[in-house]
């Protein structure tokens, strides 16, 4: 079963978070051999506003660290509403969802 992360973005603002994965016992889980994938929409079955997040695993991958990043413009993009995503990690032919929660757009100030 994935973990629940809640995250807030700025709209219109550079957006960066670390997700740790994390064993059975709690441990960092070691991502080496691993590939990562998050993404975000408007709900679960919604076919409107899927956007891929970047995901890069940390140099060390023992530390199961994941970063989830959007540009500037990507956010500006996203409407100030709430979303659902997710992170899963691919090793081989399986893949596990890892991190999964909703994610909050705050409004940026339009000129």
């Amino acid at each position: 079963m994935a973990a629940i992360a809640n995250l807030t973005i700025d709209q219109g603002a550079t957006f960066s978070s670390d997700v740790t994965v994390k064993d059975a016992q709690g441990n960092a889980f070691n991502l080496t051999g691993y590939t990562a994938v998050a993404k975000l929409s408007k709900g679960f079955a919604s076919t409107r506003t899927r956007t891929n997040m970047t995901t890069s695993i940390a140099t060390d991958a023992t530390t199961g660290v994941v970063t989830l990043s959007l540009t500037a413009t990507e956010t500006s993009a996203l409407d100030a509403e709430r979303y659902v995503y997710d992170l899963e990690i691919t090793s081989g032919a399986t893949v596990t969802r890892v991190i999964e929660g909703i994610i909050t757009v705050r409004p940026q100030v339009t000129l």
